[in-house]
């Protein structure tokens, strides 16, 4: 099969690549210039684990190609995936222009028939615009021949796509045509040999699955944020509620671990364009409400935690950060947690001394020179006066505590991810704070409730 594949980010490079794999011919196509030149070049614009020698590979064995010119691969493809950007826009609904123009391009120069693929996560409705704005250049060139369109959300995890991909738990499709149904079932016929399921429903209701999956998974993290703070006032662990709770088959463990909240792509994106989505059908979604101020709020609670610690002085206070990425396995900073740390720390006059395995060059994007940047986990500590904690990559589960206590001015962390344990901490001599322990409550209590954390 020859697939098109619009817009080279997160979505659509990880898309092309595995649909190549399967030994699909794929052309991905960007109006970024130097975007598709440093591809062909093998240099990628995002850091996935895996994805570099899938690409590569691919890309060697005359499988998968980047280009600009959509008007060139039109005509030469069975399927067009639109995966192009959504951002939110002023209101917290998805920006839809990008997806708009690239079907308008479609209907420029489509000829024969095609399924076009919506890709990117779009609201409800949105297929429909696709479909008129491809059938409206059709009919400015006096054209009339069949298309389809269909919705085909991704369920990726940042860090882990690849797999998901290959792997998938399920595929959705929405689908108004038989015919569209038997060209996405053959394209995906490798990915479900195992049984993995391919489901098939109306357009709409696809739509709604890719938000509302996103919504459940971020409402299981506000839900166990908001407990963990709950605890630490009457004096629980949230560790064991968390195992206690997740034991039970109908809530199940995943996404059921405390920390300050969760960023990245789609979690804030997705959760406001649905809300958005509810007024305008005059429908107010009010839990999901709730869990966007559960998580703003969260956001806040490492920086509470320090500023309590030192009495509201930080002016002059040194503060090490591991981990900058809003995940581990990604260099994604959007809507991370450690941006809303390091805007407070700053703002109260502290310095930030970071270190993010990958993550690095997307913080000097973002932050520029106004935190100092570090080698490694030593080198960040190295005259701190407190250790902050925002991403639970592996490398800082197991540091050498002897040489962090020689480094460090005064021996303090605060674990924003639960990673460490207090008992070694003390044996090191650490002071040790977390996310939603009794042992934090004498601490944390003070802060939470003067700066609202509960809602």
């Amino acid at each position: 099969m020859k697939v098109a594949i619009v817009g080279t980010g997160y979505v659509g490079l990880v898309t092309g690549a595995c649909l190549a794999e399967t030994g699909a011919t794929v052309n991905c196509i960007d109006i970024d210039s130097q975007k598709i030149d440093n591809l062909k070049r093998g240099i990628l614009p995002i850091y996935e684990p895996g994805l570099e020698p899938l690409v590569k590979r691919n890309v060697e064995m005359g499988r998968l190609f980047f280009d600009t010119n959509l008007k060139k691969v039109v005509n030469e493809s069975d399927l067009i995936f639109i995966a192009v950007g959504t951002p939110p826009d002023e209101d917290g609904s998805a920006d839809l222009k990008y997806v708009t123009q690239v079907a308008s391009e479609i209907g420029k120069h489509l000829n024969h028939y095609t399924v076009v693929v919506t890709k990117s996560t779009v609201p409800v409705g949105t297929s429909g615009r696709v479909r008129r704005a491809i059938k409206n250049e059709l009919n400015e060139r006096n054209l009339d021949f069949q298309f389809d369109v269909v919705s085909n959300p991704e369920f990726l995890k940042e860090g882990n796509a690849v797999d998901d991909f290959m792997k998938p738990d399920r595929i959705v499709v929405g689908a108004d045509s038989e015919q569209a149904e038997k060209v996405l079932s053959r394209l995906y016929k490798p990915f479900v040999l195992n049984n993995h399921p391919l489901i098939f429903m109306d357009i709409t209701s696809a739509e709604m699955t890719k938000y509302a999956a996103n919504a459940m998974l971020a409402t299981k993290i506000s839900f166990i944020n908001d407990i963990a703070n709950l605890c630490e006032i009457v004096g629980a662990d949230i560790n064991s509620v968390r195992k206690g709770i997740g034991s039970d088959s109908r809530i199940g463990n995943m996404f059921l671990y405390p920390g300050i909240g969760y960023g990245g792509s789609c979690f804030p994106k997705d959760v406001k364009a649905l809300i958005k989505t509810g007024k305008d059908f005059n429908y107010n979604l009010q839990i999901l409400q709730a869990v966007e101020n559960v998580n703003n709020k969260q956001k806040t609670v490492l920086f509470n935690k320090i500023e309590n610690y030192f009495e509201g002085e930080l002016s002059g206070k040194t503060v090490a950060l591991w981990g900058l990425s809003f995940k581990p396995g990604t260099d994604d900073m959007r809507e991370a947690p450690s941006v809303v740390l390091i805007n407070q720390l700053l703002e109260a006059g502290a310095k930030v001394k970071a270190y993010d395995p990958v993550a690095m060059e997307e913080a000097k994007r973002i932050l520029g020179d106004r935190i100092e940047y570090s080698n490694d986990i030593y080198d960040a500590s190295l005259s701190a006066d407190a250790l902050a904690i925002a991403t639970e990559w592996n490398e800082f589960r197991l540091p050498n505590f002897r040489v962090l206590s020689r480094l460090m001015n005064n021996r303090v962390i605060f674990d924003g991810r639960n990673i460490l344990e207090k008992d070694e901490m003390t044996e090191h001599g650490f002071e040790y704070f977390s996310i939603g322990r009794s042992n934090d409550m004498i601490h944390s209590v003070k802060s939470i409730i003067n700066n609202s954390i509960l809602v």
